[in-house]
């Protein structure tokens, strides 16, 4: 059985791939996370999400059974809060997942009450529909250091080797105020050239540097005023090990541009 990869992914904007889209805005979005499943090597045993929705210090991990949605969206017409995604939890691979923390020196705890939110049952639900993968989500850490996201992905990586794909969801671009007005689009074509080539870079060293000091890149703030979005794509390479970042997509949404990643 193959190593599976890891990929950071756009979630999109709130239950968007569920709704009417006349403009055709997230269409393209939608084709490439309903066929990525595709280009896997097999299908995975296992999923652990990392979204740029759920925050905390310790670190903690979904170890539910039968976790419950969290329609963490504001504004969306009714039948939006009415989506399922009955996929069930693993609390084995939770237990896993803090044993390789632990054995790094890093406190977590489990998680049973909180439902698994849009980052992850969103785009989920359009790759994989038929629910039937289970599936442990991981918090971002609440200092959203990303050397520290980059130590999670690089302490996840062993699972990749199990079948378990890893996900980090989240958006390239996230500044909602300057998306809607259509400001500072030519920092955000600069910052997306930026994180491209850094992703990419074959010197893994280097890439990891890079992702590190993102905040030196050429309209970083602009792009994140907070981070949390970008984040998922710290830990994706950092469980990406020594596999060279690919660019698997590159899109427009209102005029931002918009990418995803794949490492091996």
């Amino acid at each position: 059985m193959k190593r599976q990869p890891t990929f950071y992914i756009p979630h999109g904007g709130g239950p968007c791939f569920f709704m009417d889209d006349p403009h055709n805005i997230w269409t393209n979005m939608g084709n490439f996370l309903n066929k990525l499943p595709q280009t896997l090597p097999q299908l995975p045993s296992n999923i652990v999400v990392i979204s740029g929705h759920w925050e905390n210090t310790p670190i903690k991990i979904h170890a539910a059974e039968k976790p419950s949605l969290y329609y963490d969206y504001y504004g969306f017409p009714d039948h939006t809060y009415e989506l399922t995604y009955p996929a069930s939890g693993n609390p084995e691979l939770a237990k896993e997942i803090q044993t390789l923390f632990h054995n790094q020196n890093i406190e977590t705890e489990f998680e049973y009450q909180r439902g698994w939110d849009h980052g992850l049952f969103i785009p989920l639900k359009v790759m994989f529909p038929d629910a039937n993968i289970p599936i442990v989500q991981v918090s971002l850490h609440h200092s959203l250091d990303p050397q520290t996201h980059i130590e999670m992905g690089k302490i996840l990586t062993p699972l990749r080797d199990e079948n378990i794909l890893i996900l980090g969801s989240g958006m390239s671009y996230h500044n909602l105020p300057y998306l809607f007005s259509g400001k500072e689009s030519a920092n955000a074509g600069l910052f997306h050239d930026w994180l491209t080539e850094a992703v990419t870079k074959p010197v893994i060293t280097e890439r990891n540097q890079l992702l590190s000091d993102w905040l030196n890149a050429p309209g970083a703030r602009s792009n994140h005023p907070r981070e949390e979005h970008l984040l998922p794509l710290m830990v994706a390479a950092g469980a990406g090990d020594q596999d060279i970042g690919q660019c698997i997509y590159k899109d427009s949404v209102l005029h931002k541009p918009i990418t995803g990643y794949r490492f091996g």
